[in-house]
């Protein structure tokens, strides 16, 4: 018989240890696998505080948006050949792409910041803080909202968001907000399940209600907006006598339903399926600007400026233009970000006061060399006052657009519009200042890398056939659009190319129908009729102006003055 052998101490320590591994391990992969909550409590929480800061922008219309104050920071403060990029590629799309990047950007972060939080949640604190910096910030320079409440919401978002995401981390079992006796887990325990997918269903309900309840409020503020458009579209009815355009006089003055009613009289091609409306709906002229949300302006207590090298400073009110003689004019405007063949381009007729006729009341002093042209937001353009030598120049302190008061995503209740030049150095909207100044100044797109000067290029679009489109032979219209503002357009020309063993056999140039001239200040419909065969083609277009200038067949990029060269499509006839 052996005898046995003493216990020993540390063997005997370790084995009692080894009873209680089991649920130690559970605690701790338990916890492990909770921190993953953290980044989706994380998540939840920044949604939360953005969700916050937008009920607050709906509720007072003096509060600014947070996420909208912080993408026009970015905005201001990209460099010129990003917003140049971003416009170029994305058009109209450019603004909504912003704040959904910054709102996913924020959502990362929250999900960094809710896994790092944890175990040590001061470093939430921190994140949240910074939050709220950024977004007072950002609220600073805002004339069209109350700085103080820009501060007060960007505290509350960010209070929101902290609370949230203590909540949330809490109900998940968190050490760095638990007690520490909640991590003594039996095998059978682990962290409320149940009660943290109910309360992050809780959270992300107000994340997603809070932005939805923001922007239903904010829609009845715009109703506001669009009950004082009603109220000047009585008003221009009852307006002092408007000089009509050229391509539509008459002895009386029409009311505003009557312009509207009489805007494509004009002998067109409408009826050509797929090409540009004569006359471009307001619905459909293209939207660029630098303002990420659209300033809301109330009608009754707007006025402009007439201010810098002028003999007299003025302001008037929107009841001050009314009672001036107004006139209407068919006018075309482009984007300088317009590539050739693009649909950043839109012609309206425009209803407003000469700006001369201001110009002229307050006395514009010999050493006045540019035009400025001040939004309520914040941008500038500005254009040479020699273009107003010529007393033919369109140039207009625009109130009414198609006949009817200006839709509020082009500028009302005021707006500059002058034939011939690019809107980034002349299509001022949301006015309020007319400054007169030195050479000095450089307008908002100016500073990013455009030319100072930016005259439209004389330009052509084809719009039917569509690019790449598939035909059957047979008699198929070619058509399209072609500009020259402040010139006008004196002939079209298309060139239908076979393509042969994948070399190209140019056709010669015909020339096309034009549609009637509403104006020189207006772009022309353009038809031609083909009678196509089998093959592949490369169809091309140029535009002739009233002074006998072609245009080139150059290809140029938009930066730094607008794009040139032929716009060319490519179509397969079977």
């Amino acid at each position: 018989m052996h005898e046995s052998s003493p216990p020993n101490p540390t063997v005997t320590a370790a084995a009692e240890a080894s009873a209680t591994d089991p649920a130690r391990e559970l605690a701790a992969a338990t916890v492990e696998r909770g921190r993953w909550r953290g980044a989706f409590a994380g998540v939840l929480a920044a949604g939360a505080a953005l969700g916050a800061g937008e009920l607050l922008a709906g509720i007072s219309a003096r509060t600014a948006s947070l996420v909208v104050r912080v993408g026009d920071a970015v905005i201001d403060n990209v460099p010129g050949s990003i917003e140049r990029w971003a416009i170029e590629t994305l058009g109209e799309n450019d603004k909504p792409a912003l704040v959904i990047g910054i709102v996913v950007i924020s959502l990362l972060i929250g999900a960094a910041t809710g896994l790092a939080a944890w175990r040590r949640f001061g470093i939430a604190r921190a994140v949240f803080a910074g939050f709220a910096l950024v977004g007072a910030l950002a609220t600073l320079g805002d004339d069209q909202h109350s700085a103080w409440r820009g501060w007060l919401a960007a505290g509350v978002a960010a209070i929101v968001g902290l609370a949230s995401l203590r909540f949330l981390l809490r109900v998940a079992g968190a050490p760095s907000v638990a007690p520490d006796d909640s991590f003594r887990l039996t095998p059978s325990q682990s962290p409320q399940r149940r009660s943290f997918v109910g309360a992050a269903g809780a959270v992300a309900a107000f994340g997603v209600a809070a932005p939805g309840i923001g922007a239903i409020l904010r829609d009845r503020q715009a109703a506001g907006i669009e009950a004082d458009r009603t109220a000047v579209a009585d008003a221009l009815d009852n307006a002092a006598e408007v000089t009509p355009a050229a391509a539509s006089e008459s002895a009386a003055a029409p009311t505003a339903s009557e312009r509207a009613g009489r805007l494509t009289t004009a002998a067109n091609f409408d009826d050509v399926d797929g090409i540009a409306s004569l006359v471009t709906p307001a619905d459909d002229f293209y939207r660029i600007d630098a303002a990420l949300a659209i300033p809301r302006i109330d009608v009754d207590t707007w006025s402009m400026k007439i201010t810098g090298l002028v003999d007299t400073e003025l302001e008037f009110t929107f009841d001050d233009l009314l009672a001036m003689d107004l006139e209407e004019h068919f006018v075309t405007l482009s984007c300088v970000s317009n590539q050739v063949g693009g649909d950043l381009v839109g012609n309206a007729q425009w209803l407003g006061v000469p700006l001369r006729t201001l110009l002229d009341r307050a006395g514009v002093q010999s050493d006045a060399v540019q035009i400025v042209g001040r939004s309520v937001d914040g941008w500038t353009g500005a254009f040479p006052v020699a273009y107003l030598d010529d007393p033919n120049r369109v140039a207009l302190v625009a109130v009414a657009m198609n006949g009817e008061p200006l839709p509020v995503r082009h500028g009302f209740p005021v707006r500059l519009v002058i034939a011939g030049l690019y809107g980034y150095v002349s299509a001022t909207k949301w006015l309020k200042e007319i400054e007169l100044t030195t050479a000095n100044f450089d307008g908002y797109w100016i500073t990013r890398g455009w030319s100072r000067e930016g005259p439209i290029k004389t330009q052509s679009r084809i719009d039917v056939p569509a690019s790449n489109a598939t035909l059957n032979a047979g008699s198929t219209p070619i058509a399209g659009v072609a500009w020259a503002p402040d010139r006008g357009i004196d002939k079209v020309e298309v060139q239908v190319s076979a393509i042969v063993d994948g070399a190209e056999e140019p056709g010669p140039w015909a020339v096309a129908e034009l549609s009637e001239e509403l104006a020189e200040t207006a772009w022309r419909q353009w038809f031609l009729p083909w009678e196509a065969t089998p093959g592949i083609y490369t169809l091309r277009v140029r535009a002739t102006d009233s002074l006998g200038d072609t245009q080139t067949s150059e290809i140029t990029d938009p930066a730094p003055d607008g794009a040139t060269g032929h716009h060319a499509i490519a179509v397969r006839i079977t």
